[in-house]
This record gives structure tokens, sequence and C-alpha cells, in this order.
């Protein structure tokens, strides 16, 4: 399939490692302008957690968790009501980012795996400020055996089927070094194991904190679906997918030669025929509503990025939709 259509560098995300510097700096510039007209509050996050430290008491309105119930004043007032928490300042935030051979693909504005990069440029900056601490793991290739690496100075060397644990640690300096890592990381032929990447983010156990999975999610639900719902039971779990626009319809182009990015396999596809066509279009509906009723079955929050939007903008709105749920006192 064809390749991203070109952009000029600055503005396009970092996509290798000898220009990935530069290239990172302006993307950063470019998140930081957009994004910090929505940090306002007493935590400036993507998915600012709930806290623990009591709050004011307000009536329950639909929505909200029960287990907030504050039972002392609803019983002096005859109404519900829940007991508000104060959200921490201090956070941990780790990122699970997969960068199979699939994600080296695009056919819209950017790759796939730009959009990755990118993603983890808007969250660094969303998390980063108030001595909140964030970390990443990383998959590449084909499910080798866990391995572990600092990313203070150059990236990890990643082969195939690589899982580099990149610890987490505060300050913009030590994230910035976590993105270059991550936007130096060489894609292998092969798939990642992505159950396996997420679980990493489940061991150590650590206190409550945002985890975020970046991926396309390809792999099958039932081999990430555990993983997801086992991390939300003690954390915020954002699940951010990846999507590029010959994912979900194939354009009428004739014969098409199409190379499996992870296996090489190459396929000719008669593009002309509009029974294939629409086959195709259910399918791939049908595989990405089976993502998001996982990612909802999970508890996870869902953000979607398309190559050929502008994923800035859809970032924003998904940070001021949360925003909007968490006064109305929902939390997705």
């Amino acid at each position: 399939m064809a390749r991203a259509a070109a952009v000029t560098s600055a503005t396009r995300p970092p996509a290798g490692g000898d220009r990935s510097g530069a290239v990172l700096s302006r993307l950063q510039l470019l998140v930081t302008r957009k994004l910090d007209g929505l940090l306002q509050g007493d935590y400036a996050g993507l998915l600012p957690g709930p806290g623990s430290e009591a709050g004011e008491s307000r009536e329950y309105r639909p929505g909200d968790d029960v287990r907030r119930m504050d039972w002392p004043v609803t019983a002096r007032t005859t109404m519900p009501h829940v007991r508000r928490t104060v959200a921490d300042r201090e956070l941990e935030t780790w990122l699970a980012v997969d960068l199979s051979a699939s994600l080296d693909f695009g056919t819209g504005r950017w790759l796939k795996r730009d959009l990755v990069v990118a993603a983890a440029a808007a969250l660094v900056h969303l998390t980063v400020r108030g001595g909140n601490r964030i970390g990443a793991v990383v998959g590449t290739g084909g499910p080798m055996p866990e391995r572990s690496g600092r990313w203070r100075g150059a990236p990890p060397a990643a082969g195939p089927g690589t899982l580099v644990r990149l610890p987490a640690r505060a300050g913009r300096k030590e994230a910035q070094g976590l993105l270059r890592a991550i936007a130096g990381t060489e894609i292998r032929p092969g798939r990642s194991d992505l159950g396996a990447l997420v679980d990493m983010l489940n061991r150590p156990p650590r206190r409550r904190g945002v985890a975020v999975v970046i991926s396309d999610f390809l792999a099958p639900p039932q081999q990430w679906g555990r993983p997801i719902r086992k991390l939300r039971v003690r954390h915020d779990v954002l699940a951010i997918e990846v999507v590029d626009p010959r994912e979900l319809e194939l354009p009428d182009v004739g014969v098409l030669p199409v190379v499996d990015p992870e296996t090489g396999e190459l396929h000719e596809v008669q593009t002309a025929d509009p029974g294939l066509r629409r086959r195709y279009a259910d399918a791939a509906a049908a595989q990405r509503a089976a993502v998001a009723a996982e990612l909802r079955a999970a508890g996870a929050a869902h953000l979607r990025l398309r190559t050929d939007r502008d994923w800035l903008l859809d970032m924003v709105r998904f940070v001021a939709a949360q925003r909007h749920a968490r006064t109305r006192g929902t939390t997705r």
C-alpha cells in the first residue's frame, strides 16, 4: 500500500533516530500551544485520578460511583449524596507502547507510528508537571523474554520481540529522554504480544495511577482484554487506538498488491469488485466494534486517532469530554 503523504517537518511527528531530536522539539512545542489552554484545576492530567483525600459532598447524579456514597449526609438530608475526593497532585503514569510492524504504515497525513509518538508526547506534556513521574514499556516484533533498560542517553536497542521497560522518573529532562527512546525504537518484523506488553504494567504492583496503552489493537481481543481488565482494577486506564483509513475500507483502484508487514506475505486484491469492498468494510467495522466492546467491558477510556485527521484536535476534544464528565460526577 502507499506510504503516508509528504508533510512539512515542522508539524509531522518524528519517525526515526537521526532527525528525531529536532522534530520532537517542534512536536512538543505544537502540543504545548494546543493543549495548554485545557490545563486548569488542581491536577492537569488527561485522566485525573479521583484521589483518596476526602472533600465536600454533593447530591448524587446518575452515573456517580455508588461506592462514594456519603451515607451520614444522605441520612441527614434524606437525599442521596456522594463524597467528592481531592485529586492527587503527584501521579505516576505508565505508557504501554506497541510498535509492531503493522504500525509502520500509513496512507493519510501520518504513519501510524508517527501518531504513536505524537500521542506519547501529548501524554507526557499533560502529566509531567507537579513532580509526576512517567515511565513506559515498549514492544516490537514477536514475543521474546522481557528486558529492562535505562533511557537516560541513547535509546535502548530493540531487537525482534524486544519488550523494554523504561523506568518512571520525574522531570522534563527525563521525560524528553523517554520520548527520544520511544521515537528512536526501530520497528522489527513481526507482532509483539500486546497482552504480555500490557501485563508488564501489572508487575510489580504499584500505587494507583494512570496507565495508557497505545496500539492499533489488531491483535485478537482475547489476547489483551484480560490484562487490561486486571490493570483497570488498580489504575485509571486509557486506550489510544491508532487507525489508518485503508484499514476501514478499500478504494476502487483495480488490482492492489498488499504486503503483510508482519509476515512479508504478498497478496493481490481486486478492489474493483464492489462485493469484496463491502465485505472488507463490514469485517473491518466488526473488528473495530469488537475492540471498542472489549475496552468498554474493561472499563477503559477509549480514544481513537486516525492518520487522516487532526490528531491534536481529536485529543483536545477527548480531554474536554473527560473533564466535562468529571464535573458531572461520571468517570467515563
